[in-house]
């Protein structure tokens, strides 16, 4: 890259302006240099700023983008470079936070997806240089098949990743983990110069939730149960309490079989009144249950 001499002297004016000790070497190859040793010192940070810092470097979705290397390095030279007393004051806060553990109190494995170093990278190449996509992809019960995107935006939701794109002229959402392999194409993605993630998101959340073949079904509820239920379901539609105190909701699930596991999860919170087959089969599952319990264990 080509600048001016009087470009070079006026950032050089800067610099030192700044603080930035920066002295001239004279001579044929002579230029400008910083004295030996020297560090930048990040002293516009507050305690907490520092420590967010810190905690910012455990965090997954820089895993799930193939950052996760990249993360770390940047959190140890940005601390490298804190003043010394406030580096050991957060350094030694952030060892009393444990952020994402690898299980929950259950001893439920909470790890995030793994996805090829290779892949993420080209990924994130095209997607940040604009060009357009192949994937391989293994959508579920479906045989691995390539196809050509142009990759519009990455996303990361409950340590799993997701890159939002466009086939043709439909939206597409492809699951990072289900990418057998990609290749950023020299071909310009055909994208608009600027995108809100956020609305893209939403409006693919929104035809998830609301098409397919959904199960609709009509429950009443104890109250202490809403949150929990509807947050199982796909989609609360209606809701309102009735004359004994116990709310009655429209909840919608992605399918009949997902129904039955959530409203049993609730049982006996939660009741099903709509449709007639579910309580049956719900009802099959609770005699059945009722039959192994009401005779003496064989354990002993």
């Amino acid at each position: 890259m080509k600048v001016s001499t009087r470009t070079v002297l006026r950032d050089m004016e800067a610099l030192s302006a700044a603080g930035v000790p920066v002295y001239a070497e004279r001579g044929r190859h002579g230029g400008f240099a910083l004295l030996p040793d020297f560090r930048t010192a990040l002293t516009g940070l507050t305690h907490d700023e520092a420590l967010a810092l810190l905690v910012a470097g455990s965090r997954r979705g820089a895993q799930l983008f193939g950052l996760g290397p990249a993360l770390a390095s940047a959190v140890l030279k940005v601390v490298d470079a804190l003043p010394e007393g406030l580096r050991e004051t957060a350094a030694g806060a952030a060892q009393r936070l444990l952020v994402d553990p690898e299980t929950d109190l259950l001893a439920r494995p909470v790890a995030p997806e793994e996805v090829p170093d290779a892949v993420t990278a080209q990924v994130r190449r095209a997607e940040f240089g604009g060009h357009r996509l192949r994937l391989h992809y293994a959508a579920v019960n479906q045989p691995p098949k390539w196809r050509t995107v142009d990759p519009i935006g990455l996303v990361t939701v409950k340590d799993q990743g997701y890159l939002l794109a466009r086939r043709g002229s439909e939206d597409r959402t492809y699951r990072l983990s289900r990418l057998l392999a990609a290749e950023q194409l020299d071909e310009p993605a055909r994208r608009s110069d600027s995108v809100d993630l956020g609305r893209a998101w939403r409006e693919r959340e929104v035809r998830f939730r609301t098409g397919g073949d959904t199960t609709e079904v009509l429950v009443r509820v104890d109250p202490a149960r809403r949150v929990r239920l509807a947050s199982t379901a796909l989609a609360v539609r209606d809701e309102g309490a009735d004359a004994e105190g116990l709310l009655r909701m429209t909840v919608v699930f992605q399918d009949a079989r997902h129904a039955e596991w959530a409203l049993w999860e609730h049982a006996p919170g939660a009741e099903v009144l709509e449709p007639e087959w579910l309580r049956e089969r719900l009802g099959e599952r609770a005699r059945r249950v009722a039959v192994l319990y009401g005779q003496p264990g064989k354990g002993g």
